[in-house]
């Protein structure tokens, strides 16, 4: 890989990531020092189970976002999954044919999303509008209430711990950072950070911002996909609407975590942990005895304050470097 690839999609140090770790580890001092199970396997599994499916779906934006898009289907594609693994995981499928279904219906998805903005140029928002409405229709029609049923030897697996220590949500966190660290370093991951940040520039270097978008949208699909899945498995059944809230969340998740929502500086590391912020945050809020209103101010103020530090730590660390330039 050419030394001027590397150059202009290198992968950007943000203050952000960083920020988003204090906040964290902040925020669950004080959820720790106010309530007496924080620290417990049983505490950390309920965290880390409330946690995994925001931050399963916030690293698939964020490769998106990365790539300089907006994706709004997240929500249609979680609640297809989810309605799918509900009504076919206990048939014949069985749990891993579900799972390997909906993951092609994330892909699938996604292929479709990537196809009519990379290729056809049609703008991300209007796309993705039209996708989640379609596919939040597909899961009413495929499960008009709430109901039907998981297949309950991958609910007990998946929510419990490993060795009776580890919370699997946390595994399966630390996964998918490990599958972002593995990406970032390949010449996709160099590519969404060059396309992000100057797409003109990406293409006069030999990289393809159309093929590079299109494959960030099959890959955000299907991390959609696997969100789905672990909310099914969280839930134990399905619901339509299950995620309609989680959509707002996520871009916090992205943007507190670091990512530039105009593309090209960030990165999933940061992503994780904003999705930990917002869980956490809402467990020492109710902890401390907060109504549940506050939680939405809470964010909001945290997720400013993130941007702001993070950006100034952005602009103190190019002023430096052009110092010793």
């Amino acid at each position: 890989m050419s030394a001027a690839l590397r150059r202009l999609g290198r992968l950007h140090p943000t203050g952000g990531a960083v920020v988003a770790v204090v906040i964290f580890l902040a925020l669950y001092a004080i959820y720790a020092a106010s309530e007496a199970d924080a620290t417990s396997v049983f505490g950390l599994t309920n965290l880390f189970n409330n946690t995994v499916v925001l931050a399963i779906a916030s690293a698939g934006l964020t490769l998106v976002v990365l790539a300089g898009e907006f994706d709004l289907s997240p929500i249609g594609v979680i609640a297809i999954a989810n309605v799918v693994m509900a009504t076919t995981s206990v048939g014949t499928l069985g749990w891993f044919g579900a799972l390997i279904l909906v993951l092609v219906i994330g892909a699938a998805v996604g292929l479709l999303n990537g196809w009519l903005v990379a290729t056809l140029r049609l703008q991300s928002l209007a796309v993705t509008i039209g996708t989640m409405i379609a596919c939040e229709g597909a899961a009413l029609l495929l499960l008009p209430a709430p109901g039907g049923a998981v297949n309950q030897a991958i609910v007990d697996a998946l929510t419990g711990e490993v060795l009776e220590v580890v919370p699997v949500a946390l595994v399966i966190i630390a996964g998918v950072l490990l599958v972002w660290l593995v990406l970032a370093r390949t010449r996709l991951g160099i590519a969404l950070y060059a396309v992000g940040t100057d797409a003109m520039a990406a293409r006069l270097s030999g990289l393809s911002a159309e093929r590079t978008k299109l494959l960030a949208f099959v890959l955000a699909g299907v991390a959609y996909a696997f969100a789905g899945f672990m909310l099914s498995c969280q839930t134990g059944s399905g619901d339509p609407r299950a995620s309609d809230t989680l959509l707002l969340y996520m871009y916090a998740s992205v943007a507190i975590g670091g990512t530039s929502l105009i593309g090209g500086r960030g990165g999933v590391f940061g992503t994780l942990f904003g999705a930990g912020i917002l869980s956490v945050m809402q467990k020492m809020l109710f902890a401390l005895g907060a109504a549940s209103f506050y939680t939405s101010i809470f964010s909001g103020i945290i997720m400013l304050v993130a941007i702001f530090i993070g950006n100034a730590s952005e602009l103190l660390a190019r002023v430096r470097r052009q110092r010793v330039a």
